[in-house]
Order: structure tokens, then C-alpha cells, then sequence
């Protein structure tokens, strides 16, 4: 359960910032390329759509460590590794972009969100179930 909790963690901090970048925070610099100051409305409703997607994962990780029961285990388990696979993507696509403020700072965070949800996925820290 500790690495679905820092995944959690990871992501409710992300899930901050995106709202920032939805109300108008001067932080575009660290997201979606590093091309805008401020976000124009097409990549702050993406930002929008990026706060419901860390809900989301943030549930799968939940159900795949037995947390809660929403899913099912063989849905969770594969969706953890395909959330895994997407973070791998993000760590490649932080690292081309433009902008070193969004290279310097969504790369790390994009490798500790692989190295957590490949935790999950793998099924490190799932919760004792009963015989």
C-alpha cells in the first residue's frame, strides 16, 4: 500500500498544479510543450481532462492493491501496467520537449511516477487478503 500511496500523493500534487494551469496560473511554461505563459482555453480543458485521469489512476492503483473493490483484480492488474507504459511514454515525451523548465521538472516527476506504478502494477505492497 505505500506505493499506491505515494503514487496518490504524486498525483494529487499534479492534479494542483493542472487546476492552476485551468485557472489561469502563469505556469505554462512547466506543461503541454513549455510554449505558453499562461495556457489558452484548448490546453486548459486538457488540463482539466489531466485532473480526471490522475483520479482515475489514482482508483486502479487503489483496486489493484486491494484497497478497494471496484474493478476487479485482472482489470486493475493490466490497467496498472498500461498506466505503467503511459508514464514510460511521458518520461520520453518530457524529455523532447522545448522547454527545459518542463524537461528539468516533469521528467523527474514522470520517472517517479513509472518507478510507482510499476510497483503497483508488479503487485509490491498489496494488501493481505484473508484465507
Amino acid at each position: 500500500m505505500p506505493f499506491a500511496l505515494a503514487l496518490t500523493v504524486v498525483l494529487a500534487l499534479l492534479a494542483l498544479f493542472q487546476l492552476a494551469l485551468v485557472c489561469g496560473a502563469p505556469w505554462g511554461r512547466f506543461a503541454w510543450g513549455g510554449q505558453h505563459r499562461v495556457l489558452p482555453a484548448r490546453l486548459r480543458i486538457g488540463s482539466a481532462v489531466s485532473i480526471l485521469v490522475y483520479a482515475l489512476i489514482v482508483l486502479i492503483a487503489w483496486d489493484r492493491v486491494g484497497a478497494v473493490d471496484v474493478f476487479g483484480g485482472v482489470f486493475s492488474e493490466i490497467a496498472m501496467w498500461v498506466i505503467f507504459g503511459y508514464f514510460v511514454l511521458g518520461i520520453v515525451l518530457n524529455a523532447v520537449s522545448r522547454s527545459k523548465p518542463e524537461r528539468y521538472t516533469m521528467v523527474p516527476v514522470s520517472i517517479v511516477l513509472a518507478v510507482l506504478s510499476f510497483l503497483v502494477a508488479a503487485g509490491y505492497g498489496e494488501l493481505a487478503t484473508a484465507i
